[in-house]
């Protein structure tokens, strides 16, 4: 690989670390090309896109997209894939989803929204993220309970006025 095609893999991956928030790196070292191509289809399902790429181009990648990526670097070591995502949770689902048939691939570590979370067993943090539409969803019930509360004591309330009001008048007078 010559310094142009490296400069090119390099700003293309600034350019995806620009554009997605969420970002997985993990091992897949020793998987055997059919597992690989069922682990890619299998990412590929979910929306999440998957570029192996050598630890010194993704370093000078990450710096060079403006972002902070804090302590993610140093797991850059060995065979390194990079999972890009849309969505915080799903490549987390995805891999746990992929590991009942195989060992790997491991979490090495994760860039959730200016977050870092380092190591395989984040997993199971990572797969319990609640999606921002998810978070509005919760916050809006919250909101509702209790104005539905006050709307249901109103009506009840009225129910029972317009009762007292309809007895009232059906009550022969003296």
């Amino acid at each position: 690989m010559n310094k142009q095609e490296k400069e090119q893999i390099v700003s293309d991956l600034a350019e995806k670390f620009r554009n997605y928030k969420f970002v997985y790196i993990t091992d897949t070292a020793s998987l055997t090309a059919a597992v690989d191509n069922n682990l890619r289809r299998s990412l590929h399902k979910h929306g999440i896109r998957m570029q192996v790429a050598k630890n010194t181009l993704i370093r000078k990648a990450m710096e060079l997209s403006g972002n902070n990526y804090g302590e993610l670097p140093s797991v850059l070591k060995g065979t390194s894939s990079l999972l890009f995502s849309d969505d915080a949770k799903l490549p987390a689902v995805a891999i746990k989803e992929f590991r009942k048939t195989s060992d790997k691939p491991l979490l090495k570590g994760a860039y959730i929204d200016s977050d870092v979370f380092l190591g395989d067993n984040q997993i199971d943090v990572l797969t319990k993220l609640k999606s921002r539409n998810e978070l509005i969803g919760e916050v809006i019930g919250l909101l509702q309970s209790p104005a539905q509360n006050v709307v249901s004591a109103l009506q009840s309330g009225g129910n029972i006025l317009a009762g007292l009001v309809k007895t009232l008048e059906e009550r022969p007078q003296a």
